[in-house]
């Protein structure tokens, strides 16, 4: 019979039927308590916050979806699917719909931020914290590695299309977003990266993935409606980041205060998947937070 306890509750894996897609998500916890949305990023899925969710569901009613094109997410080819931030965006919105979610927190990582923060804008008044985990808003966030993505959007050629795809669109690539900067490589689990490198090799997923770091440009035209919500809603913010992430770097952490000068920002010894090292430290300091 399968029991959980405090220190570890059952998480359940489910779909749910939203704007024509079907969104696989995980969810824990007591849905009388506060619900925090965990929203993942590149190229990862609602398997990196695998060891968070046991920390968090005592204290939230947690619910993590797959993004289309991510995990195990599912679209339907007739849906004709147009993948796009703003696409992500609307299907998170019915979503949370579909789950009858009326307030939330919201943490975001990565690709999480731009779809989550679309999700704050359409409906502002139902956020009732953030967590940003390495998830920008910022223009001095972005890092030198966006150099090569910054080029693509500048030449959307075949051949600079191929240069992205040649240096993360495989195993290697996705092994190094997540040790980059870890002290300690051997505490990354190697079914992190493998996973996402084993659903990227679906057909036409790296073309949906490189689609994606293209629309990322637009992401940056919001950078100033993003702020401004930061900057009126002010809702109780924790800001914690990987320091020697390659891509969104401590300055855009510290942005946050600018437009919300009560928001806690800790920086952590570690690099872009930061819940793979430090997911106890962030939990605790979640629930210190946001609650």
């Amino acid at each position: 019979m399968n029991t959980a306890s405090a220190s570890s509750p059952l998480i359940s894996h489910k779909f749910a039927d939203a704007d024509g897609v079907k969104v696989f998500y995980r969810e824990a916890g007591d849905r009388t308590r506060p619900t925090m949305l965990l929203l993942h990023g590149f190229p990862s899925s609602s398997h990196q916050f695998r060891q968070l969710i046991p920390l968090l569901a005592p204290h939230f009613h947690v619910i993590a979806p797959d993004l289309p094109g991510f995990g195990f997410t599912e679209v339907p080819d007739a849906r004709g699917y147009v993948y796009s931030f703003d696409g992500l965006a609307n299907t998170l919105a019915d979503f949370v719909d579909a789950l009858a979610l009326k307030t939330y927190s919201m943490f975001v990582f990565d690709y999480g931020a731009p779809t989550g923060l679309r999700l704050a804008l359409k409906h502002p008044d139902r956020v009732t914290g953030l967590v940003s985990q390495n998830g920008n808003a910022y223009l001095e966030g972005l890092g030198d590695a966006w150099a090569p993505i910054k080029a693509y959007w500048a030449e959307p050629t075949a051949a600079n299309r191929q240069v992205i795809a040649d240096a993360v669109l495989n195993l290697e690539g996705t092994r190094w977003q997540y040790v980059h900067g870890v002290s300690q490589p051997e505490l990354v689990a190697p079914e992190s990266y493998t996973l996402d490198a084993l659903l990227m090799e679906r057909p036409g997923n790296k073309d949906i993935q490189l689609d994606l770091f293209l629309d990322y440009a637009n992401n940056l035209k919001l950078y100033p409606a993003f702020q401004a919500f930061l900057r009126t809603h002010r809702v109780p913010t924790l800001v914690i980041w990987g320091k020697h992430d390659p891509f969104f770097i401590p300055p855009g952490a510290e942005a946050f205060k600018r437009d919300n000068p009560q928001a806690v920002v800790e920086l952590l010894d570690t690099g872009h998947f930061a819940l793979e090292t430090h997911a106890g430290h962030i939990a605790a300091r979640i629930i210190e937070v946001i609650r």
